[in-house]
């Protein structure tokens, strides 16, 4: 998938105004994963998606512990939407990231994070 379809299916699913907003989007959850998973497994992770957005990944401080209540806290802010709307997005990208990467990549990027994390992976269509 390259770097239009990706943010186009952000855009769509999302139902939002323009790309810009997807490429927001996108990158609130992709730093904030980036952030939480360990550098290695993010640059793996980044190596997959369109170059516009691998760096999302590749340049989060790497390897931090927190919460999925910190992480949707980060996403809300760095989006600029609420809490709900923050965990619908998350939902949403990794949905697009799930269907951008192979499988084994993702089921390496969860294995990499608490249990409480699996309802970030529970995609929603």
């Amino acid at each position: 998938m390259n770097f239009d379809e990706f943010t186009g299916q952000v855009q769509h699913r999302l139902e939002l105004a323009s790309t810009g907003e997807a490429v927001r989007a996108t990158r609130a959850v992709l730093t904030t994963i980036g952030e939480r998973i360990q550098a290695g497994e993010a640059a793996d992770l980044a190596s997959s998606l369109p170059m516009e957005i691998d760096r999302f990944v590749t340049e989060a401080d790497s390897g931090q512990r927190f919460s999925m209540d910190e992480f949707v806290d980060r996403v809300a802010e760095r989006a600029a939407v609420d809490r709900p709307d923050a965990f619908y997005y998350a939902q949403t990208v990794m949905a697009v990231t799930a269907e951008t990467v192979p499988e084994s990549e993702l089921l390496q990027v969860k294995g990499q994070l608490p249990e409480e994390f699996d309802r970030l992976f529970e995609y929603v269509e």
